[in-house]
């Protein structure tokens, strides 16, 4: 009879999916350790506080979502406020609303009605003559028409993605969203809002009975870790799991720089995007809106996409037809893998909604928790 392990479950990486997941094995009488190479826990969910403010040491993070249930798990961990996205675009100077709203017709043409506006928009995508879209530029052009795509897609996306638009493929953009009311709020979900007091309470709440240790690099002693638990749930990188042998799938990282000035409001909303592409940042975050602040400094973030190599963080996964052969060959090694689970974004080479990665984790953890082991 094998020896009993030290630990039920190791769960590697202490993001989103990786406290829920140990949260609901412990709620099991499960005996759970993590580990995370970064020395905080909480994944990119993360915030540093900074002259009294929240700040997305990641990127901002807008929990959103239709489903109630989720929402009541989070609310159970810490309060979230009423925060409601609406960000503006910035193009050379001149602001819009955003999503594609009534407001965004009239600041872009004047129009003041529906009607107006559709006639607007239908007549540029009949005068672009596109049939069958070849390519990023085509496909936008041929939903929303040329301004739209000019000044608040085109030089965005280039940015996003280091490309040219007519050299990146058309499936990027299946559709956008296009509305006729004067309705800035980004999200369409029912549920929306930030922790109070940022995200760090949510993962505290999730982690507050699960043994943690930070610093701590799992491909350092890959065996090792795994021989002290009887199963691993793994939130990494897939293809470095596998030691890279069908190659390495391809990402797109993110830099951010972080300033404080000496001002009570910058800029007077959380999110401001700029959509030229002659500015290297695609948007301007200022944290103390998320969570309505009135601390006499500001912090606000420029985030800057980059190329990734391995040394980065890998954030958005490129998942164009290459990258996502080379996941589905990795896909089916984790499906053999007895005593492993794979969740969350890395290991799925997917970018997640926050709630999607929750739903995840509470299906994967029902699926080994539902019945007595």
């Amino acid at each position: 009879m094998d020896e009993k392990k030290e630990y039920d479950y190791l769960i590697v990486g202490s993001g989103l999916f990786g406290a829920v997941f140990a949260h609901e094995a412990i709620k099991h009488g499960k005996k759970c350790l993590i580990i995370d190479k970064r020395n905080h826990i909480g994944g990119n969910v993360y915030c540093e506080k900074i002259e009294d403010i929240n700040v997305h040491k990641y990127g901002a993070h807008i929990f959103h979502t239709n489903d109630k249930t989720i929402w009541d798990y989070v609310n159970s961990f810490v309060e979230f406020n009423r925060y409601t996205n609406s960000p503006m675009a910035n193009y050379k100077g001149q602001l819009f609303n955003l999503p594609f709203n009534m407001n965004t017709f009239y600041q872009l043409w004047g129009v003041k009605t529906p009607q107006e506006a559709r006639d607007k928009i239908k007549s540029q995508i009949d005068q672009a003559l596109i049939t069958i879209p070849s390519n990023l530029q085509e496909q936008a052009i041929s939903l929303v028409g040329n301004d739209i795509y000019e000044k608040l897609i085109k030089g965005y996306t280039e940015k996003q993605w280091g490309r040219s638009a007519n050299e990146l493929p058309a499936f990027i953009i299946k559709r956008l969203p296009v509305r006729f009311t004067y309705d800035n709020n980004y999200f369409n979900d029912k549920y929306q809002g930030i922790p109070i007091g940022g995200y760090n309470k949510l993962i505290d709440g999730l982690l507050g009975n699960c043994e943690v240790r930070l610093g701590t690099d799992y491909f350092s002693n890959k065996q090792q870790w795994s021989d002290i638990a009887e199963h691993t749930v793994f939130t990494g990188n897939i293809d470095q799991f596998y030691e890279y042998r069908f190659g390495k799938l391809e990402y797109r990282s993110l830099r951010f720089e972080h300033e404080v000035l000496d001002e009570e409001n910058h800029q007077g909303n959380a999110v401001v995007n700029y959509t030229e592409r002659d500015i290297p940042y695609t948007r301007i975050i200022e944290h103390k809106h998320f969570e309505f602040g009135t601390q006499p400094k500001t912090v606000v973030t420029k985030e800057f996409p980059e190329d990734w190599t391995p040394e980065k963080e890998a954030y958005y996964p490129i998942n164009d037809k290459k990258n996502n052969e080379i996941f589905e060959k990795y896909k089916m090694l984790g499906v053999d893998e007895l005593n492993v689970t794979f969740g969350g974004r890395l290991a799925n080479y997917q970018y997640y909604d926050m709630h999607q990665i929750i739903g995840s984790a509470l299906k994967i953890a029902s699926g080994h928790f539902s019945s007595p082991n």
